[in-house]
């Protein structure tokens, strides 16, 4: 959905638009609806939807009743209606989609309290936009400071400024719950402005700043993922996963949203698998589970007493044993039932490197002084047992 200005230019690289996000056709950005039927005519007699998506920052979404009739389309920059003065965002949605998004998203469209949309901005709207979106860093780096004189244990994330420059929103993370009150006395006495404290997840957080995951690849909540659903330790349980928290947190200090990804392949995949804690009776001894194997369908029990002795068996293997156990019957042992496991042939790779050698570096280097030395030897050997000619036998 990428639109010309992001084409490869002479050199190999993308060429971009350089607008980060923000460009008219608002293609570089994941919140992008693609709208299907905008080449699509109404039927006759048939009035348009009246209602338009407009998009802030940090991804923030609200719609508007466009009651002057206004010709809108998507990239166009309108002021729209505040609790006090006015804001300005981007239509990124127009026509029958928007109502299809707010059913989703359980918002009602006979609504006589909704937020209409004014005009579209003007020149010095936009200007007064854009200055105060100039102010918002360094605010940002003064309310830092702010809040670490205080003592508070709180992290401003982003600062977002109305569109008429009358109210700003600061964004923050906390872990426990944080008394504000005299920080926003310093705020309004330092910034002169409205100030309104909103708090935000730690998801939200690494989503808005992006990083590179321990995968390779961007971050999916920065590039793609737009909701954020629990994820808990049961998810690596199912999966097999050591439970180690450097491994499983992400770069927002939570657990990994792709825990979520494959639970659902390995939820099916368990159903086959008797439960962990069921002990198998045999006349040798109780032996109890110890480890087990999605992919391959194993499972590793010891004997008690013998836990250093594994013995492997097949899910159907240990399926059958607990039937015989439900009956009041034991088997013999488990190692009649290792017997019939068959081992996986080991797979030959070729060397897809071609005559480079992997182990080319392990090879110890070879000392040079003693082969010279080594040489010199035998060339003075050489020399002495060479035979004496006519004259020197005369002599």
């Amino acid at each position: 959905m990428a639109c010309n200005s992001c084409s490869t230019g002479k050199d190999g690289q993308p060429k971009g638009c350089k607008n980060n996000g923000t460009c008219g056709t608002d293609s570089c950005n994941k919140l992008t609806v693609f709208d299907w039927l905008s080449n699509m005519s109404l039927p006759n007699g048939e009035k348009p939807f009246d209602w338009v998506e407009v998009r802030y920052k940090n991804g923030r979404k609200e719609y508007y009743k466009n009651t002057e009739n206004l010709s809108l389309c998507i990239g166009d920059i309108v002021a729209t209606q505040a609790q006090s003065g006015h804001d300005v965002g981007m239509v990124t949605l127009t026509g029958e989609l928007v109502r299809i998004q707010m059913k989703r998203k359980n918002i009602s469209v006979s609504n006589d309290g909704a937020l209409k949309i004014y005009r579209k901005a003007s020149q010095k709207d936009i200007d007064i936009w854009s200055a105060a979106r100039d102010k918002e860093e360094s605010m940002k780096v003064k309310a830092r400071q702010f809040a670490i004189d205080l003592k508070l244990q709180m992290k401003i994330s982003d600062i977002e400024f109305q569109g008429d420059a009358s109210k700003a929103t600061f964004y923050y993370t906390a872990e426990e719950r944080v008394d504000f009150r005299e920080l926003i006395k310093v705020f309004a006495r330092e910034f002169r402005i409205r100030i309104e404290m909103k708090q935000v997840g730690f998801r939200q957080e690494a989503s808005r700043l992006g990083g590179i995951g321990s995968c390779g690849r961007e971050l999916c909540c920065s590039t793609w993922l737009t909701d954020f659903r629990s994820v808990s330790t049961s998810a690596a349980r199912y999966q097999q996963l050591s439970l180690n928290p450097l491994k499983l947190a992400g770069q927002c200090g939570k657990l990994k949203c792709c825990l979520n990804y494959e639970l659902d392949t390995y939820l099916d995949a368990l159903k086959e698998f008797p439960k962990t804690d069921i002990k198998l009776q045999t006349e040798k001894g109780i032996a109890i589970c110890q480890k087990i194997d999605i992919f391959k369908g194993y499972m590793w029990y010891a004997y008690e007493g013998e836990w250093m002795n594994w013995h492997r068996i097949t899910v159907e293997q240990a399926n059958e044993i607990i039937g015989f156990n439900k009956k009041g019957k034991t088997v013999t042992s488990l190692e009649e039932y290792v017997s019939d496991v068959i081992e996986d042939t080991k797979t030959e790779f070729e060397n897809v490197v071609g005559q480079d050698s992997l182990t080319r570096f392990d090879n110890p280097k070879r000392n040079r002084k003693r082969k010279n030395s080594r040489n010199r030897n035998n060339r003075n050997k050489n020399r002495r047992k060479k035979p004496l000619n006519s004259k020197d036998a005369s002599k």
